[in-house]
């Protein structure tokens, strides 16, 4: 019985139907064997050969999961066995974690999952990666209990010293362990006082069976200037210092003659960056095309620093190049990928000095594609090193600099030109256009948080982004034309069905559809983004829409490049902070023999290796760079403790609401508890808190008036209370919407001593 069309319509009409076999494996704590389903339907005989066949279909359809055994579980439901990361301790004390392979960038937020048990041994900590059997207790809701505990977690913690009697506690820095302190001794404080920033081992037992440790490492001190970005590089174990032969390799180099390369040093290119840039590492160039054939047309060249004649394959510098990934940056330092001999000198393109490039020049048309394009090793010597403020108060009649002045006409206009023809082959494309406006952190001359701000963003950024983006994409044409060994590219997929569903109902609740049918598209989202640019919901949609979104990833398989809806793409124009964009360069040195430092086979057959490698050394640079700007946030709001702010609620989940405040654009969290007395529920579909009782609410988008009610540098979290704003929900039945499986989830107790209150918990 091979083909389900060959089940007797006898059989198949005795058999359940689909919809009431998926609802009982839908409903099930468990995966399911075809003979638990059997037995649960009373089927027997040919009717069990017959259910094999309708699970296949099921299958196939979507419809439901089949996994180990061939077990089949509800769509999406985790296996009964995994490997699971425990993430945090609530305050009730409980463990709860995530599957261990999860990401949240491709996967959504992980199911919940609390740990209910140990079958032997001592119980898990938090950071351990363990082996246990999970039992679904509803939508994206498991209990998990303990097989055995597979690798114990960090043997290190980061966390500040507070004063106790004989010692110290040390208060961990990180957000998931900020409910848990541990004792160290005296004699275990190794000179540290309260106020250091320490690294600290973890030690059995403790105080009235506390936690206990020992300080292994002084980092600093918490008041100190340098000290949230040491937190970030800590956390993160970003690499700081380099090895000895990798700065004797960078500091041995010597710049390059111009013999064997192709000459560049009459064309004025120059560097356009901003005011704190640290290193100059592309310069351009656009001219209008003298072929009559291509009327309207223009010539690009982009220049960047030839990091691959100084950094030799699998060399010192290189492996250390690759174990960091990519430079890091934060408001009072840089983490290099490259050591300062070559970052900051030889590698950089400083104005009036002959530098060694790799070159793209490109031919556009007047709607800007890309019509051909010619890779080139030269020498080049940039005309100037400007500033994104200085051409654009230039480009609008601003009085500037005789030296900028003088750039006018020969080199800025031309550029302009240029950036206008590419903008009208990217609105042909239809890429997604997000309005990301990044906050920059304004330190004094001690390091201490003068101001922060949104950072200016004018059209030169987007002139120098587009022509970074073309030539990235002319390095990948150039590698495919020829055949190379091996590309990297960056890879942006469309985003998962999950979070599209996720999106559509956030913007629901703001009255905006989201179209349902067809695949969609970059220029979907940002015909979404338009209707509400220069509106109070701007922001908070354009935040959504990039929540729904893939994460970008380097590999050697071209996916193409959802958001800016290219077919192809790789990173070629900072291979001084990037090591995705070195690979490129040493792929089309092998590729268009262009001398020495091409890419080796042994490093092109580890292209899938290292593409994984550089994706997470990215995610750990963004989430230190993050953490970093977090805690300055914190630390400039901490002496405002008790004042008020306007903003809006952000997120909504069970245990309280996101708000971001309209003044610097700081997050934080209003905590479930501090609400207005009553039993709040969680209402998913229109992603608010109502009252129980009350019929309260607060609901995403809504604008409020808080307070600020904790500022915690050692943390980087900020606390309010709520003053004005939510709405009522008027409607009885409403507040309490689908109480049974899959409807709102309760939780806080009512407060105030009114009868119904209870445990706080996250059930």
């Amino acid at each position: 019985m091979d083909d389900p069309d060959d089940i007797p319509d006898r059989i198949r009409s005795s058999l359940p139907d689909k919809a009431r076999i998926k609802a009982y494996i839908d409903e099930s704590e468990r995966p399911l064997d075809k003979r638990d389903i059997a037995r649960a339907f009373g089927l027997k005989g040919a009717q069990r050969a017959a259910l094999r066949e309708i699970l296949q279909e099921m299958t196939d359809e979507g419809l439901i999961d089949r996994g180990h055994k061939k077990k089949v579980a509800a769509r999406g439901a985790l296996p009964e066995v995994l490997v699971l990361s425990v993430e945090t301790i609530d305050a009730d004390g409980e463990l709860w974690a995530k599957p261990a392979s999860w990401n949240e960038d491709k996967d959504g937020s992980p199911p919940e999952i609390v740990i209910g048990g140990t079958r032997s041994g001592p119980a898990p900590k938090v950071g351990d990666r363990i082996l246990a059997r999970t039992r679904r207790r509803g939508d994206h809701q498991y209990e998990a209990s303990v097989i055995r505990v597979l690798q114990p977690g960090p043997r290190k913690l980061l966390g500040v010293l507070e004063p106790a009697k004989g010692g110290a506690v040390l208060v961990p820095t990180d957000k998931k362990l900020q409910d848990k302190t541990w004792f160290i001794e005296r004699d275990h404080l190794k000179g540290a006082t309260p106020g250091d920033l320490v690294l600290a081992e973890p030690l059995r037992g403790g105080p009235r069976g506390g936690h206990a440790a020992r300080v292994a490492e002084l980092i600093g001190r918490l008041d100190q200037p340098k000290a949230f970005s040491l937190i970030a590089i800590h956390a993160q174990g970003i690499p700081v210092e380099f090895p000895d032969e990798a700065l004797e390799e960078a500091e041995s180099a010597q710049p390059v003659t111009p013999d064997g390369r192709t000459d560049l040093r009459a064309l004025p290119l120059v560097t356009i960056d901003g005011e704190d840039a640290r290193d100059f590492d592309d310069a351009v160039h656009a001219a209008p095309d003298d072929d009559p054939g291509n009327a309207g047309g223009h010539v690009l060249h982009v220049a960047i620093a030839d990091v691959a004649h100084y950094v030799t394959p699998e060399g010192p510098l290189d492996r250390s190049a690759r174990e960091r990934g990519n430079s890091v940056y934060f408001p009072d330092r840089v983490v290099p990928m490259l050591p300062e001999a070559l970052s900051n000198d030889l590698c950089s393109l400083r104005p009036d000095v002959e530098r060694a490039c790799m070159a793209i020049r490109m031919r556009i048309s007047a709607d800007g594609r890309l019509l051909d394009k010619k890779v080139m090793r030269g020498i080049m010597r940039s005309k100037a090193r400007l500033t994104y403020t200085q051409v654009q108060d230039a480009m609008e009649g601003r009085p500037v600099e005789q030296k900028i002045a003088d750039l006018l006409d020969p080199v800025i206009k031309p550029l302009y030109a240029a950036y206008d023809a590419l903008q009208r082959g990217r609105a042909a494309r239809g890429t997604l256009e997000l309005d990301l406006p990044e906050l920059q952190v304004v330190l004094s001359d001690t390091g201490t948080v003068e101001r922060i701000t949104p950072r200016k963003r004018f059209d030169s950024h987007k002139l120098i982004e587009e022509f970074m983006i073309t030539a990235n994409v002319a390095a990948a044409e150039l590698l495919e034309e020829r055949h190379a060994r091996a590309v990297m590219y960056r890879v942006h997929e469309p985003p998962k069905l999950d979070r599209l569903e996720g999106l559509r109902e956030s913007l629901q609740v703001l009255d905006i559809k989201l179209a349902t049918d067809g695949a969609l598209r970059p220029h979907h989202f940002t015909k979404i983004l338009s209707r509400v640019a220069g509106t109070e919901k701007a922001q908070l949609v354009s935040d959504m829409v990039l929540r729904a979104q893939s994460q970008a990833v380097y590999s050697p398989e071209n996916e193409g490049h959802f958001g800016l809806a290219l077919q192809r793409y790789s990173h070629f124009t900072s291979p001084i902070r990037r090591y995705a964009d070195l690979l490129v360069h040493r792929a089309l040195i092998s590729a268009y023999g262009l001398g020495k430092g091409g890419l080796p086979d042994a490093q092109a057959e580890q292209f899938d290796k290292f593409g994984e490698l550089i994706s997470n050394t990215e995610r750990r640079a963004i989430a230190a760079e993050r953490d970093a700007t977090d805690r300055y946030l914190t630390a400039y709001m901490a002496d405002r403790i008790g004042a008020t702010f306007h903003g809006r609620i952000t997120g909504v989940k069970r245990f309280g609401l996101f708000v971001r405040l309209d003044e610097t654009g700081a997050d934080g969290l209003v905590p479930v508890g501090t609400l207005p007395w009553d039993r709040y529920w969680h209402d998913e579909v229109h992603q608010r808190l109502v009252g129980e009782q009350t019929g309260q609410a607060y609901q995403l988008a809504e604008t409020v008036r808080i307070k600020l009610a904790e500022a915690n540098t050692v943390t980087g979290g900020l606390v309010f209370e709520i003053i004005e704003g939510g709405h009522i929900v008027k409607d009885r039945k409403a507040r309490t919407p689908g109480r049974g499986k899959g409807g709102p989830r309760k939780f806080g107790p009512k407060r105030g001593g009114r009868p119904g209150g209870g445990r706080k918990g996250r059930r």
